[in-house]
């Protein structure tokens, strides 16, 4: 399922839980295959091309970097939920810091999100990586990974 995702051509991927790296891969998958990425700003580097600067305000890329939708005033996420629903053809990757997984669905943006990953490093020697799938809001397919280090 982590393969689907950076084949994505459109769809909303929320990435949880301080998965830097893996919001890194898929953003390098994304400008190698010649898509033109805008972000926020970015909390990790990259290693292909993309551009800083407000998604808001700017509607001709073809993927966009969103840094922490879930923990902002209640104001910006109104405006965010309806960029997104203007934006359901682009590429989207929110990436939010604090860790969030099953409890996707108490939040309001689980009706914009296709892919969910929630990325968790346990204590004992080995990373979590949670995929879900999502449809109206309802977790529909899920897989997890676990990597040891």
């Amino acid at each position: 399922m982590l393969k689907r995702i950076a084949e994505l051509n459109s769809g909303v991927v929320l990435i949880t839980g301080n998965g830097k790296r893996l919001a890194r891969i898929y953003l390098n998958a994304w400008a190698r295959r010649g898509m033109r990425v805008l972000a926020e700003y970015l909390p990790f580097g990259v290693d292909g091309e993309a551009y800083i600067g407000s998604p808001f305000e700017s509607g001709d890329f073809d993927a966009y970097l969103i840094v922490n939708p879930l923990s902002r005033p209640k104001e910006e996420r109104e405006a965010l939920y309806r960029w997104l629903s203007e934006h359901r053809n682009r590429l989207i990757l929110l990436y939010e810091g604090k860790y969030v997984r099953d409890s996707i669905t108490r939040y309001r943006i689980r009706d914009f999100v296709d892919y969910l990953i929630a990325y968790k490093r346990e204590t004992v020697g080995f990373e979590r990586v949670d995929v879900m799938k999502l449809e109206n809001g309802r977790i529909v397919e899920s897989k997890t990974y676990i990597r040891r280090y």
